[in-house]
């Protein structure tokens, strides 16, 4: 990575958090997917292929992941932009795609960490934005109390998520770009397995909410025998989907499908 492409995804992982500048709407719920972020990754770093091949897995392994009450565990945006991140920089390390896949899960875990320790971080700071904004109000300087919200809070999280994610932008960089790396054999084998388990987790744990009756488990082994051994594609089984989805919703209620 160079050195413009490290700042500008250090930048999308600011941009890409809760009461970031661009809104939550722009920033938590659209730049910080792991869809999207993947490909904002692979666009900065010019592999958008690559990028998408490991974003799919990390969407599909954080669907269930969700900030009850603003807490952040977890922090999705920042794992995803470094899991992209360090399966692209260091993908000439290993030669199967599982193999990146669990780079990417091993990059994500670290920045997944990272993020959710800066969020505590930004919360603590935030308590001293609390007593600037009463000592306004006291004051009665209402139309400075935009500096603590707007300049203040930008300030706090930009430095609790830009200066972190680039040190560890820069340290993959280097990981990346030195000659003498060499990956243990059992390493990549961990990384393998480990990558290849986290997206049926995540797979799991989203079934876990949906299915709620036996039907549905036929339903859903059905759609996996026509991927798997019919190889239709996505649109077809969406379509099969909705007509049994359809006829279901019309036997439950005992009505007429027309």
């Amino acid at each position: 990575m160079s050195v413009l492409q490290m700042i500008l995804i250090a930048l999308f992982i600011y941009l890409g958090a809760i009461g970031s500048i661009v809104g939550n709407t722009i920033g938590w719920y659209c730049l910080g997917r792991p869809l999207v972020a993947s490909f904002i990754v692979g666009l900065i770093m010019g592999d958008v292929q690559t990028a998408m091949l490991v974003g799919v897995p990390l969407q599909i392994a954080y669907l269930a992941n969700v900030t009850p009450g603003g807490a952040v565990a977890w922090d999705l945006s920042y794992a995803t932009y470094i899991g992209t991140a360090t399966a692209l920089a260091l993908k000439g390390t290993v030669a199967s795609t599982p193999a990146l896949i669990g780079l990417a899960f091993t990059g994500a875990g670290l920045g997944g960490v990272v993020g959710g320790t800066m969020w505590g971080i930004h919360y603590s700071l935030d308590v001293f934005l609390n007593r600037w904004a009463e000592r306004l109000a006291e004051q009665g300087e209402t139309r400075k109390m935009w500096m603590p919200n707007v300049l203040g809070g930008q300030a706090i999280g930009f430095l609790a998520r830009f200066v972190p994610a680039l040190a560890i932008l820069a340290a993959i960089n280097a990981a990346g770009s030195s000659s003498g790396l060499n990956i243990p054999g059992w390493f990549i084998t961990g990384i393998s397995t480990f990558g290849s388990m986290m997206a049926a987790l995540g797979m799991g744990i989203i079934l876990s909410f949906l299915v709620k009756k036996n039907i549905h488990w036929a339903i859903f082994l059905a759609g996996f025998v026509l991927v798997t051994y019919f190889g239709l594609n996505t649109m077809a089984v969406a379509v099969v989907g909705i007509i049994v989805a359809f006829i279901v919703y019309a036997a439950d209620n005992r009505q007429e499908a027309f």
